[in-house]
């Protein structure tokens, strides 16, 4: 008979729940990360084709970037590999394929370890760590794998919390940039949710060799979003 898993202790789920949240202070609900361009010039107009382009994203581009550095940089917190660490948020800072998505990711970083300092303003054990990630420029995937590390959380569900939190901010981003309705956004989430688990999977069991940032159609887009004549986002 097979065992069944070990529930995540309360205060671990709870912490996964809250830095999932869209009402974490990071400002990710500022940033639609291509989708307001695409409504605008690649055909992005409809709840499927909404849906569509957001899950070909969590597939192409987050599975095999970000959630990878996430799957790496987690344990990496956890055993104090700062050289690896710096790798990785590297990695993410070279690879970014556009100006505002580089800002994207460091200015969450920033607003995320500004996050951490509040809550550990008298956790004298943890300010080894914040002082580590504030020398990195820190990226917000790095920020992120820091705040999961502090938790019981398997790696695979930190991915997961991760995840859910990015396409809770690209479904809203949907309802003010195609325009849809509340149900519809929620049929898209839910389409989104049903992927995650097998994204979550895909970057677990990438190499560091393996990860790739390349989307060419979504940088195109993210650059002439820049210009764009009238626009919501900050990407």
């Amino acid at each position: 008979m097979r065992e069944r898993a070990t529930p995540l202790p309360a205060p671990s789920l709870l912490q996964l729940i809250w830095l999932a949240s869209p009402a974490l202070p990071v400002g990710g609900f500022s940033y639609s990360e291509g989708l307001e361009s695409a409504v605008e010039r690649a055909g992005v107009a409809s709840e499927a084709a909404a849906a569509d382009w957001l899950l070909a994203q969590l597939q192409l581009t987050l599975a095999r970037g970000d959630l990878a550095v996430l799957a790496k940089a987690v344990p990496a917190w956890r055993r104090g590999d700062l050289a690896h660490l710096r790798e990785l948020n590297d990695w993410v800072l070279q690879t970014r394929e556009t100006r505002e998505m580089r800002l994207q990711t460091e200015q969450m970083g920033r607003s995320l370890l500004d996050w951490l300092r509040n809550q550990d303003a008298n956790r004298p054990e943890r300010q080894a760590d914040l002082q580590a990630l504030a020398a990195m420029d820190p990226s917000y995937p790095l920020a992120f794998a820091l705040a999961a590390s502090r938790t019981l959380a398997p790696v695979r569900e930190v991915l997961l919390a991760y995840a859910f939190g990015w396409a809770e901010n690209m479904v809203q981003a949907a309802l003010k940039a195609v325009p849809l309705g509340q149900s519809a956004g929620q049929r898209i989430l839910a389409r989104l949710a049903d992927q995650i688990p097998a994204a979550a999977d895909q970057a677990l069991a990438l190499m560091d060799s393996e990860r790739q940032a390349f989307s060419p159609r979504l940088a195109i887009l993210s650059a002439q979003h820049e210009t764009q004549y009238s626009r919501l986002f900050r990407s």
